[in-house]
């Protein structure tokens, strides 16, 4: 009990490891992941306070208010809604204990410590979050040029061209499902599975 309460005065419950594949089923993450969806672990850090679990589909944080505290506080953030950005990794000094992950998501800022003997493991995780964060710019930008290719299409017709009533409204669904196809599906990527594949190497 003295040993936890000695770390967490000291910061160094705060230190992190990357947990094995093989044990991913162990750790808290998991009871939270959508397994009936297809969710998957590809990447977790693991701390005496937190979690930070890297699936195909989100970012799970499992947050403790300490490292003598049982409390934990679940945490999601979905990459089809949220935004990876400022990705940095912070190598360590000859005396450091640590390396430092940074990011953000959702507009909320993680800092990272881990320590430094899993370096290699960190550069692969730092690869695949700048890679879904440019695939996730790609994609905004093609949704906000959606609409603008919609008025484009729309100003070279009258209304009255049209036959019917019927055939408006025919028309308009018609054009809603193409528009929600492009904005939600061919430009809102959810699954990044096929990244961390390409970049973790367990």
């Amino acid at each position: 009990m003295f040993k936890r309460i000695a770390s967490e005065a000291l910061g160094l419950s705060d230190i992190g490891v990357i947990v094995e594949p093989k044990d991913f089923g162990s750790v808290d993450a998991d009871d939270y992941l959508f397994h009936e969806d297809g969710e998957k672990i590809f990447f977790l850090i693991k701390s005496k306070k937190d979690e930070y679990c890297f699936t195909n589909l989100a970012l799970i944080h499992v947050d403790g208010d300490s490292a003598v505290s049982s409390k934990r506080s679940i945490k999601r953030y979905d990459y089809a809604t949220e935004q990876i950005e400022h990705v940095t990794l912070e190598t360590a000094g000859t005396i450091d204990m640590d390396v430092e992950l940074k990011f953000s998501i959702g507009g909320e800022v993680f800092s990272i410590d881990v320590r430094k003997t899993f370096i290699e493991q960190l550069k692969d995780i730092y690869k695949a979050l700048i890679s879904i964060g440019k695939r996730q710019r790609a994609d905004a930008l093609c949704r906000d040029n959606a609409p603008l290719a919609l008025e484009a299409v729309a100003s070279l017709y009258k209304i009255n061209q049209v036959a019917s009533p019927e055939a408006v409204s025919a028309q308009f669904l018609d054009v809603l499902k193409t528009l929600n196809t492009a904005v939600l599906v061919s430009y809102t990527k959810r699954d990044f599975g096929d990244v961390f594949v390409k970049y973790i190497h367990a």
